[in-house]
Order: structure tokens, then C-alpha cells, then sequence
């Protein structure tokens, strides 16, 4: 039984508010996996690098007028398909990331995966799938990129290809702030009608959160966020940067949204590669995962009167 954050992985805002597995209502999925970066490296750094930060977090979120963490009990899980040490072949790491997180909604955890390269939400996608097989649940993806290629560079699991393969999987997908694709990603957008709000639209579409959460499918929600997706001026450690992308309280006012109008089933927040000699990127990534928790914590009534 796990009764604590192992020693081994520093917990998410620290060892004073760390809780046990069992007393957790949300886990913390470390997954330093990086096998197919196409142009700076360093993601597999990433899951370590937003700990640490969080370490720096406050407790108290001004805006819920809250100290969620010592509410809510966050239980930080060993890391997972770490290429840090050795080789992960990709089919290893989307077994143990898949067996892993539907163990932890099996138990009744709101999971938190942190990575690595964005070819992990493959397997955390297939957790709940498989927890919830008869649902449907539509994948809202914040991304620069449509990463709705079929295969690139040898790979249908390389990072740019997650996408095509939740389509594939016949899921319902949501893309937002998406400013680079290819050619074949534009066809399959027209071909398949994929509902894209593009980082230019959103610019100039003062309604443009409002549309999105319309555009929402199901009820029931998966959320993956790769940090490209957000201004390179705010979190310029990320593998593949873009220019432009959402901006800091226009995502949190759309992720606010879709948390108290769907339920949604877990997350993940992906592709941070820390800059050297700067703390900014990872510490944005640690704060937005806070900022996640306190909005779901909220709607399921989390807080302690």
C-alpha cells in the first residue's frame, strides 16, 4: 500500500502539505519520459523541474480565497517510464502509463500527469478509456501544434502524432490556440470537420471561450495541455515554441469554464523543457497545475467549511 509520497520523488508544493495515498483526493503522475524531441530537448526534465517549483507556490490562491493544498490531499506518485536512466521503448511506457493511471482512477483519484513528451497522452487517454468504456469523453487539448500527423520520423508514437491517434480511437476532440500544422493536418481537419479554435481567430474573437465550451461534445472531459500552447512569452521552456498562443488569465478563465460546466476526468500538462538559468517556465507549469486543482476542488466540493 502506498501510505506516502516516496522519498525518492520531491512532493508537489511540498513536504508539509504532502498526503498519504489513501487520504489523497488528487495524485500527482510523474512521467520524464523523451524519445522523439524533434528540436530542443530537455522534457524529460520536465516533471522534476515543475516540483521543484511548486515548492515556491503559495498555499493560498487569491483568487478562491483558499489554501487548497491544505485542503485537499495531493499525494505525489513515483515517477513512471523514466528515460532519464535508460531507454523506454514507447510501447513500455504507454503499458505502464495506461495500467498506472486506471489504477489510480480505479481508485478514486483525480490524476495530474506531468511530462515529458506529449506521445504519453496516448496511454493516459487508454486509461479511461478502458475505466470507462461504455462513455464517450472528448479530449480538449490546449496545443501550438495539431499533432494530428499519422507518423513522423519512423513513428506513429512520436509526440506530433497524439491526436491522430485520439481521433483514431474515435474520440471527440477539441483544439485550442493551434497555430502551426502541415498540410496533412489541415486536410484531416476539413475532411473529418475537427472542431480547431486557432490561436489567430482567438486574437480577434472576443466570445471565442464561450464558443469553445459550446463546441463541447460530451459532458464528460480529458483535458491535455501541452505548454506550447501558451505564449513562449510566459513559458519559454518548451521543446517546439511558437509564437503567439493563449495568454495567462484567458486560460485559466477557459479552463475555469470547462472544469464547472463538464466533469472533467483527469489531465495532464506536457512537453515542459526547462531553460537553463531560469525559473519561469517551470514555475508557471507548477502554478497552473495548482490553479487546476483549486477549480475542480472547488466544484466537487472539496473545501472544508
Amino acid at each position: 500500500m502506498l501510505t506516502q509520497t516516496d522519498t525518492s520523488v520531491i512532493p508537489f508544493l511540498g513536504a508539509d502539505v504532502a498526503a498519504s495515498y489513501d487520504a489523497a483526493k488528487v495524485v500527482i503522475l510523474p512521467i520524464p519520459y523523451e524519445a522523439t524531441t524533434t528540436y530542443r530537448r530537455g522534457c524529460e526534465n520536465g516533471p522534476d523541474a515543475i516540483l521543484e517549483a511548486s515548492q515556491q507556490v503559495e498555499y493560498y490562491d487569491e483568487e478562491l480565497d483558499w489554501e487548497i493544498g491544505c485542503d485537499v490531499g495531493i499525494y505525489t506518485y513515483s515517477s513512471i517510464a523514466d528515460t532519464r536512466d535508460r531507454q523506454v521503448s514507447a510501447i513500455e511506457m504507454l503499458a505502464v502509463t495506461q495500467e498506472t493511471v486506471y489504477k489510480l482512477v480505479r481508485d478514486n483519484k483525480f490524476a495530474i500527469a506531468l511530462g515529458g513528451e506529449h506521445s504519453i497522452t496516448t496511454g493516459v487517454v487508454e486509461a479511461y478509456r478502458q475505466a470507462y468504456p461504455d462513455e464517450s469523453f472528448t479530449i480538449v487539448q490546449i496545443d501550438a501544434h495539431g499533432d494530428l500527423r499519422h507518423e513522423y520520423e519512423g513513428s506513429i508514437h512520436n509526440h506530433a502524432c497524439i491526436m491522430r491517434r485520439v481521433v483514431d480511437m474515435g474520440l471527440p476532440t477539441v483544439q485550442i490556440g493551434i497555430r502551426a500544422i502541415c498540410k496533412e493536418e489541415a486536410e484531416l481537419i476539413k475532411a473529418k470537420n475537427l472542431t480547431v479554435f486557432r490561436a489567430r481567430e482567438i486574437a480577434n474573437q472576443p466570445d471565442w471561450i464561450e464558443q469553445a465550451i459550446a463546441s463541447i461534445p460530451t459532458q464528460k472531459v480529458f483535458l491535455t495541455i501541452d505548454l506550447d500552447g501558451i505564449d513562449p512569452t510566459l513559458i519559454p521552456g518548451v521543446g517546439t515554441p511558437e509564437p503567439g498562443g493563449l495568454n495567462w488569465y484567458a486560460l485559466l478563465s477557459f479552463l475555469r469554464k470547462v472544469i464547472e460546466k463538464h466533469q472533467v476526468l483527469g489531465m495532464d500538462i506536457m512537453e515542459l523543457a526547462p531553460v537553463t538559468d531560469s525559473v519561469v517556465s517551470q514555475f508557471t507549469a507548477a502554478k497552473l497545475a495548482y490553479k487546476l486543482i483549486g477549480y475542480q476542488a472547488l466544484v466537487q466540493g472539496w473545501k472544508s467549511t
